[in-house]
């Protein structure tokens, strides 16, 4: 076992339940340990490194930057930002974008916007509505909405102002909502949940349901936008038009980014309503700016498609063979396979084996490996699964 395994114990916060293992360097979608093992990434970062590992213009634009500028404030124009919003602008319904550092400081710049929007309509139109299983982040506004209480025990009470809907149940929802509801914050494939897709009517009505009582809708693309479902965002599949989406992990390509984009309705902030000294910094929003033009530019999105289709198959034909399997489910590369068991065993199996996934939700395996994922890749770990599941 590595050194750094009891060094890392003595020195950082017990706050991961981590793996044996220490991961030195990468390349294309493979990790390799300071042993020389080698591992086929099967879960990026968790959804992060889109573009894999070394990608060759990702790196080349980050090594340019860094001997340019890495940091300056935002009281200044910073081209890198710019050019960045303008790819997600003009690539989508959206007419502005907030950038910041994570997932999670996107919800919290989300949630801060919705009250914003609902107290200039009327003062006490200040409640959101999220749905139980929901994940939206471990800041205390994002906690807070998140639909599940084993993230929020230890921190009781939460904010105040927050009610939670059953998923897939418009009835739960047309049960809450009310003139007072700022916004719906909701993900259209639960992903910590369990990787739950939305049901396409549902979402559609819960658009309608936001339009009619004058409440935002704010989907979650933390996880599933940024090309991840074969769509730039994953609310496409939907057909439906949210008023606000927040974004994180797949923007940078594991430079840390998030951003909130919104729609000119939506667009209540002004000077000192809200900021991030970090956010949207040089070098953030060049990595963000490489991968937005590799997703819009050239044939990454059909790639995810395709790719995601194959997985998905090749995962039904795992649930064929092994009872274990109860379900198989998500979009395009965002695939989980339900199991009887808790996803523990198969997961640490794997490793052993020389693949890294996660586990979501109580008793799903998820898969959400890089975007450049190739079919023989795919094959590997398909194999690697099987062995897993045969022994045990």
């Amino acid at each position: 076992m590595s050194e750094y395994v009891g060094l890392g114990q003595k020195y950082i916060m017990n706050s991961y339940n981590r793996f044996p293992i220490t991961v030195t360097h990468a390349e294309d979608v493979y990790v390799y340990d300071d042993q020389g093992k080698k591992y086929l990434d099967m879960c990026a970062g968790i959804a992060v490194n889109a573009l894999g590992y070394s990608h060759k213009a990702l790196k080349s634009a980050l090594k340019e930057q860094i001997d340019k500028l890495l940091h300056i404030s935002n009281l200044y124009y910073v081209p890198q930002q710019i050019e960045a919003a303008e790819l997600l602008v003009e690539n989508s319904i959206f007419d502005k974008v907030f950038f910041c550092n994570s997932g999670a400081e996107a919800n919290e710049a989300a949630l801060k916007l919705a009250k914003k929007y609902g107290k200039s309509k009327n003062e006490k139109k200040t409640n959101v509505i999220t749905m139980n299983h929901s994940f939206h982040g471990r800041t205390y506004g994002a906690l807070s909405a998140t639909g599940q209480t084993k993230y929020q025990k230890n921190f009781m009470p939460v904010m105040e102002g927050f009610s939670y809907a059953e998923y897939n149940n418009i009835d739960s929802l047309k049960e809450l909502i009310n003139e007072n509801t700022c916004a719906v914050l909701i993900e259209v494939i639960q992903g910590e949940g369990g990787i739950i897709p939305g049901n396409k009517e549902y979402l559609q009505e819960v658009q309608k349901v936001c339009e009619a009582y004058d409440a935002l809708l704010m989907i979650d693309e933390v996880q599933t936008g940024i090309g991840r479902t074969g769509t730039l965002f994953a609310f496409e599949n939907f057909a439906i038009q949210p008023d606000v989406i927040t974004l994180a992990k797949g923007l940078g390509s594991g430079i840390p980014i998030g951003a909130m984009l919104c729609t000119a309705k939506a667009d209540v902030f002004v000077p000192a309503d809200h900021a991030s000294t970090f956010g949207g910094n040089p070098l953030a929003t060049t990595a963000a700016k490489v991968v937005l033009e590799e997703i819009v530019q050239k044939d990454l999105l059909d790639h995810v498609k395709e790719a995601g289709a194959y997985l998905e198959s090749e995962l039904n034909k795992l649930k064929e063979a092994f009872d274990v399997i109860t379900d198989v489910r998500g979009m395009g590369l965002m695939q989980g396979i339900e199991l009887k068991t808790a996803p523990k065993d198969v997961v640490n199996k794997c490793i052993e084996k020389g693949m890294l996934v996660v586990g979501a939700g109580e008793n799903v395996v998820r898969f959400v490996p890089p975007l450049v994922i190739t079919k023989e890749q795919i094959d590997e770990g398909i194999s690697i699964l099987k062995e897993a599941l045969q022994e045990l």
